[in-house]
């Protein structure tokens, strides 16, 4: 039973590292000059940046109610609020990657719709573009990072494997919450600038 047990393990690790992989993949080609994107395309795509932020948000609310929950020792809702967390954050990588693969990407400070700015929104930009490139490349990082950790973390819950759950969580937990957050920031950062 022991060996059965460590073989699916084995499986499931592979399987998550798999998926993370693939997942990283399709967002770096999503983002290259070369592939071909769509001229025409429904104009719900433009929503879906600020979808983003509100699917992120939401997980960051419920993760921490997920914390109170588990402090309280209530493992049924502890285990609804992850569960509903990692749905959304599932729904929040489909966006996410539909938005990119529509969307042409938008830089920190590019010029707003009427296509002027002036010296003062120049000087401002220019002085917290340093922040938003340290939070949005933290968020980057520590995003592809989480995903394998979330992964095994939901397997170590729902196999009932409590201590290697709680190792992990240690871990998994503060940079998922890390990732809700600054999603949210980064979007609010930058969606002034959007051309759209």
């Amino acid at each position: 039973m022991e060996l059965l047990h460590k073989q699916n393990e084995r499986t499931v690790k592979l399987v998550v590292y798999i998926a993370t992989v693939l997942v990283c993949a399709i967002v770096v080609v999503l983002n290259q000059k070369w592939i071909p994107h769509p001229v025409e395309f429904p104009s719900f795509i433009y929503k879906l940046p600020a979808l983003n932020a509100f699917l992120n948000g939401t997980c960051s609310v419920l993760l921490i109610a997920s914390l109170v929950a588990i402090k309280k020792k209530n493992i049924a809702l502890h285990k609804k609020l992850n569960v509903t967390a990692f749905v959304l954050s599932a729904l929040f990588i489909l966006s996410y990657v539909t938005a990119h693969y529509f969307i042409p990407d938008t830089k920190y400070g590019d010029l707003n719709h009427d296509g002027m700015m002036s010296a003062e929104e120049s000087e401002l930009v220019s002085g917290i573009k340093p922040i938003y490139l340290v939070i949005l490349l933290s968020h980057i990082f520590l995003a592809i990072i989480v995903l394998p950790l979330v992964l095994l973390s939901f397997y170590y819950g729902l196999t009932d494997q409590r201590e290697k759950h709680k190792k992990l969580t240690r871990i998994s937990y503060p940079v998922w919450l890390y990732v809700t957050v600054t999603g949210v920031v980064v979007y609010l950062m930058i969606s002034k600038y959007y051309n759209y």
